[in-house]
């Protein structure tokens, strides 16, 4: 389970996230709706251990993350975009993110690809990739390692229908699993019938 308490961030005299009191628990998948600098990517970043809150708690599997200086276990992310070696393969790429934990190889790396369409072109330089190519990358590192707990940021964006459509299946399938997954995004329509709980997010406050 993961549990925010009264978690209050602030930059300067600037609140980003204010008093945000909230559990995400497994089986579920959790859509964070807002305008752009509503505050739902600090919200993934603050979960991930990215950015510590100026006051409140983060409780990941009854760990306290920030009191123990630690990141959460088995949790994997796509926050603001696929950020990948421009000079490597989709492949590659994926293969020393995966030499890190040594949890996975060619075996499962291949099958993910496929599993997102993007096995045809995963010995094609990233720098070559479209964008669509990018995010389907993107979701195929968070995938890979099979995470309890998994983050995206604007999953959906320039995916085409039919990808999309298969990433929603996917991500269905992983919430049957028991897994938690954590969704933000500015289009209610890329979630509203794949969420099982919708949060809207303005100015920092969770409703």
């Amino acid at each position: 389970m993961i549990e925010l308490k009264n978690v209050y961030k602030k930059f300067g005299e600037n609140v980003v996230l204010n008093n945000i009191n909230v559990k995400f628990t497994k089986n579920n998948i959790y859509g964070l709706i807002g305008r752009n600098g509503s505050g739902k990517t600090m919200i993934l970043n603050t979960i991930c251990g990215f950015v510590k809150p100026t006051s409140g708690e983060v409780i990941i599997n009854n760990v306290n993350i920030y009191k123990n200086n630690t990141f959460p276990k088995n949790t994997r992310a796509l926050i603001e975009g696929p950020k990948f070696l421009n000079n490597l393969t989709g492949y590659e790429n994926l293969e020393l993110l995966a030499s890190i934990n040594n949890k996975v190889g060619k075996k499962e790396i291949e099958k993910v690809l496929k599993e997102v369409n993007l096995f045809e072109e995963k010995d094609k330089i990233y720098s070559k990739y479209s964008l669509g190519m990018k995010q389907k990358l993107g979701i195929a590192q968070v995938l890979m390692e099979n995470p309890d707990i998994l983050i995206f940021d604007e999953p959906f964006n320039g995916l085409d229908e039919q990808s999309a459509t298969k990433i929603r299946k996917i991500l269905l399938k992983q919430k049957e699993m028991g897994k938690i997954i954590i969704i933000a995004t500015h289009i209610k329509e890329d979630i509203e019938q794949l969420c099982n709980k919708i949060y809207k997010i303005d100015a920092g406050k969770l409703n």
